[in-house]
């Protein structure tokens, strides 16, 4: 069942006056947390970040299994926004795929998105790497501990509480439960985007390689820009794409 709007996004500034909307995926085993300190750098938007459930607020709620599922339902919440500013979206790792697929159902309902930011993923249509663990592939063969232990070996806010045993045995079912939703995940056909879609990867990321990011051009029918940055697959920690996000409004509230 489909919770309410402020169920599904956290906004930390309510900014009537930014002329658009940012709307930030967090990646698998991530929170709406993440990108809390993005709404003061960035005042040309205002931030919403997802709140994924089983985790956080919503500890208590069961994960999704499904991503394609899970699409319809963050969906379902932004088509209840009541404003008609522009809405851009940015995905992370799985989250990425989370806002390509939120954004195909967006633009079937008749409300494209303005702009959509693909950060450390590979493009949805590509196979996932056959033995990558975390955000790739091959957790059907991994038990908990495993996946984790990947996932700290990557990097990452959510690897720190893994580190530590009195939060890892709260961390560890949502943070499977996505990677296994997302090993799950199959791209279906169907209408390209029409939004301009822009990929950007670290440089030194061992899931995303520069081929893998560049591969987005192929989701869209509108204009693609593909960045490569310093850094590895979470680049985006010490240095968030604050400049490329901004590329996308226009001139006079950069």
């Amino acid at each position: 069942m489909t919770m309410t709007t402020t169920t599904w996004l956290k906004c930390p500034a309510v900014r009537p006056e930014a002329t658009h909307r940012l709307v930030c995926f967090p990646h698998a085993g991530g929170s709406a947390s993440f990108f809390h300190d993005w709404a003061r750098q960035l005042p040309g938007y205002e931030v919403h970040a997802v709140c994924y459930p089983g985790r956080a607020a919503r500890l208590d709620e069961p994960l999704h299994t499904d991503l394609h599922r899970l699409a319809d339902d963050i969906a379902d919440a932004l088509l209840a926004l009541r404003d008609d500013r522009p809405v851009a979206f940015l995905g992370h790792s799985m989250g990425a795929v989370v806002a390509y697929e939120t954004a195909r159902r967006l633009q079937a309902a008749g409300r494209p998105v303005a702009h959509l930011y693909a950060s450390g993923a590979r493009a949805p249509h590509l196979a996932h790497p056959a033995d990558d663990g975390p955000d790739g592939a091959g957790t059907a063969d991994m038990d908990d501990e495993a996946i984790a232990d990947a996932l700290v070996a990557l990097g990452g806010t959510d690897a720190e509480l893994l580190s530590d045993p009195d939060f890892r045995e709260l961390v560890l079912p949502y943070v499977c439960g996505d990677f296994r939703m997302f090993d799950a995940y199959e791209h279906r056909p169907g209408p390209l985007l029409t939004c301009p879609v822009t990929a950007v990867a670290g440089d030194a990321d061992p899931q995303v390689g520069e081929a893998h990011a560049a591969a987005w051009a192929a989701v869209t029918e509108g204009a693609f820009r593909h960045h490569t940055v310093p850094g590895d697959h979470f680049y985006l920690i010490p240095r968030p794409p604050l400049a490329v996000l901004a590329q996308g409004l226009p001139h006079e509230v950069r």
